[in-house]
Formats: structure tokens, C-alpha cells, sequence
């Protein structure tokens, strides 16, 4: 191995693992020397299809520990059930090597906070942490954040962000672990958490969340498939956030942002619609009513993406790809990732509000459920099929 590669260690093998061995294979700077998972035949099929792609095959192990002394390991990352990802964070931390953390950050919010004082103290020390937030990296999403921090939308009064996604009976049924409160979450959890992250990104800190959930295309399983919150936050501005995975056959998901001076429309991780006020701009009393779009123009001031040839389209990283390529800018800068571990925090806090407001049937504030009031509550998707 070249003494400019890193060496990773991938911690789950299963379709995410997958995911993170082809964003790796798009760096040369990167080589998979350990791969880590409890069911052996696994870890060795990933390792013969890694060694068939013309690589050394890595080392394979049952036990995460066992791999954290290879001193060929600089980087790990964390691809297992979502229950398991603070318990092998904090050891990932512990051995000093960097960290990367598929999403979400975990299930448990007490977990969360543990992780988050152990990443702030690694930092201290040049080891970088950061949690699969894919999307912030579009170019989609870059172009809105930098709108906003610029002010081109003015003040922003309201957004809608949805997840309107399908997932059959058998995807729940094929593993044991999903469709769990210990180890998988419900629908916002697992497959909202990235459009949960988008909004708080855009819109700043939640005040209030008012929530229901419901289960309501499934059976045998603990979690919600349903789930939709008002938030209101800090800023006065409103938002409503939708996320289902019994919208057959499946549709898309979308975050629209809207101000006094601008909206936006990020559907599919593309940006479908984007105005932003000109000077001396006069729109009439009544708007344009959706036309006037600037995205094109926008999409047309950044640099091409990323291109990526893979096996498998529907498995591409390309957004993977994307936040590597920030995590090993902040590695070789020593700075922080542009997504933190505490960034992932708050969006778990959100979730975990929209799940205790539902239980609870009442609005909650962020704040109670960011210092843990509400850890005792148990949770319930409240809804059941008919």
C-alpha cells in the first residue's frame, strides 16, 4: 500500500457496505484492508468480489476489535443496523482512527449525545467524524444553502419536505432487524433522516413539533410506515414534513423551500425549480405563479459532478462519492467534515420529537426533547392496518 493510501475498514457488508466498497474503489488515495462482519460467508463474498476487481483481498473479521488493532486501518466505516452504530463508533473512536458513520447517526438519542462528546474530543486530536448525509453535497442542495446564506430568498416564512417512498412487505419481512425501534426505526428514521437533515440544514433550529404517525400498508413490524409533523422554528418560519414508505409504487422526495424574495424545489436531488428576486424586479400582485425558473441558469454556474461508472445504477455513490471527497479534505486539512456528528445529532432529535409528539398526541418543544425529557416515553406507530 502506498504510504499516500488510507487504509478502511468497512464494518457491515451487507447493501450499504456494498455502497461505501464502490464510492472507495472512485479514490486512489483510499484501499479496503479489512472488511468486518458477524456472518462470515458475507464478509468473504464482498472480499472475493473486491480481490475479482483486480485488488488485494482484505482481511476479513467477525469482531470489530479484531480489526481496530490492524495498524494498516486509518479510516472505518460503520455500515451495519442502525441500533449498532454508536457502540462501534465509540470504539472506532477510542482506537484513534477516523470515522465514518452510514445513516442515520443511531436510534438512541442518549447514545447520540455520548458519541458527540467523544467526535468533539477526537477532533481535538485530528480525527475526523463524520455521518453519511449524502444530499447535502448535491449540487442541488449546495446551490440553495449558498442562496440562503447569501439572502437571495429574503426571509424564509415556510417549507414542505416530503419522502413519499414504497416499500414492499417482503423488504421488511427479508430481515429481522428493520421495522424495530432498537435497531431500525420507522420510516422517518431509516429513509426520512436525509430530507430531515436538508430541512434543518436550510431552515435552522426547531422550536415546536406536532406530530402523528400511523401504521397503516404493513403488518409485523413495531414502527410507523406513516408519519407526518408541522414544525415551527426558531426563526418563525413553518414547515410541514411528510415521509412514508406506503406511497405505491413509489414516488419521489422533494423539499420545497419558499421566502420573500425566492423559492426553491429540490426533487429527486435536482434542483426543478429555483427564483430568486432581482433588483427592481416586479413580479405583480399576484406572482408568477411557478414560471420564471432560474434553475437551469444556476445549475449551469457550478462545475460537473462527479462521474462515476458503476455495475449496479441503482446502487451509484455518486453522493457518496461527494462526501468522501469532503471528509478526506477535512482529514488531510485537520478541520471539520461538512457534516458533523452533531450536525446528525440534531436530526435525530427531530425525529425522535416527531416520535414523542405522536405517542404523546400533543405538541412537543425541540429543547425538552434535546435534553432528554421525554427519554421514558414509550414509543408506538399508534396506527394499525385494517
Amino acid at each position: 500500500m502506498s504510504a499516500k493510501q488510507l487504509g478502511v475498514a468497512i464494518v457491515g457488508c451487507g447493501t450499504i457496505g456494498r455502497i461505501h466498497v464502490a464510492t472507495v474503489d472512485e479514490f486512489d488515495e483510499l484501499k479496503i484492508v479489512a472488511l468486518v462482519d458477524e456472518i462470515e460467508a458475507a464478509s468473504a463474498a464482498l472480499a472475493s468480489k473486491i480481490e475479482a476487481h483486480g485488488h488485494a483481498r482484505p482481511a476479513t473479521y467477525a469482531k470489530l476489535a479484531d480489526a481496530l488493532v490492524n495498524p494498516a486501518v486509518h479510516l472505518v466505516v460503520v455500515a451495519t443496523p442502525s441500533g449498532l452504530h454508536v457502540e462501534q463508533g465509540l470504539a472506532v473512536l477510542a482506537a484513534n482512527k477516523h470515522l465514518i458513520i452510514e445513516k442515520p447517526l443511531d436510534v438512541d438519542l442518549a447514545g447520540a449525545w455520548e458519541i458527540e462528546t467523544a467526535a468533539l474530543a477526537a477532533a481535538k486530536h485530528g480525527v475526523v467524524a463524520s455521518v453519511i448525509s449524502q444530499h447535502r453535497f448535491d449540487p442541488a442542495s449546495q446551490i440553495v444553502s449558498k442562496s440562503l446564506a447569501s439572502g437571495r430568498f429574503g426571509r424564509l416564512t415556510s417549507a414542505i419536505a416530503t419522502v413519499a417512498w414504497w416499500r414492499s412487505q417482503g423488504y421488511y419481512d427479508a430481515v429481522d432487524w428493520r421495522g424495530t425501534w432498537a435497531m431500525g426505526g420507522g420510516t422517518l428514521m431509516n429513509q426520512g433522516v436525509h430530507t430531515v437533515d436538508l430541512l434543518l440544514w436550510f431552515m435552522g433550529r426547531p422550536m415546536e413539533i406536532y406530530a402523528s404517525t400511523g401504521l397503516l400498508a404493513h403488518e409485523r413490524i413495531e414502527v410507523e410506515d406513516t408519519a407526518v409533523a408541522t414544525i415551527v422554528f426558531e426563526s418563525g418560519a413553518l414547515a410541514v414534513l411528510h415521509a412514508t414508505t406506503a406511497a405505491y409504487p413509489g414516488l419521489t422526495a422533494r423539499v420545497q423551500l419558499m421566502g420573500t424574495a425566492g423559492s426553491a424545489v429540490i426533487e429527486g436531488d435536482e434542483l426543478t425549480y429555483f427564483h430568486a428576486a432581482e433588483p427592481g424586479e416586479d413580479v405583480g400582485p399576484m406572482g408568477l405563479g411557478g414560471s420564471g425558473n432560474q434553475a437551469e441558469e444556476m445549475l449551469g454556474l457550478i462545475e460537473a459532478p462527479h462521474e462515476i461508472v458503476v455495475e449496479d445504477p441503482t446502487t451509484s455513490p455518486v453522493g457518496h462519492v461527494r462526501q468522501y471527497e469532503d471528509i478526506l479534505r477535512a482529514i488531510h486539512a485537520g478541520s471539520e467534515p461538512g457534516m458533523r456528528v452533531s450536525d446528525a445529532v440534531l436530526a435525530l432529535t427531530a425525529v425522535r420529537a416527531v416520535y414523542v409528539s405522536s405517542a404523546l398526541g400533543q405538541p412537543v418543544l425541540f429543547d425538552d426533547v434535546a435534553a432528554g425529557r421525554y427519554n421514558d416515553i414509550k414509543l408506538t406507530s399508534k396506527t394499525t392496518p385494517k
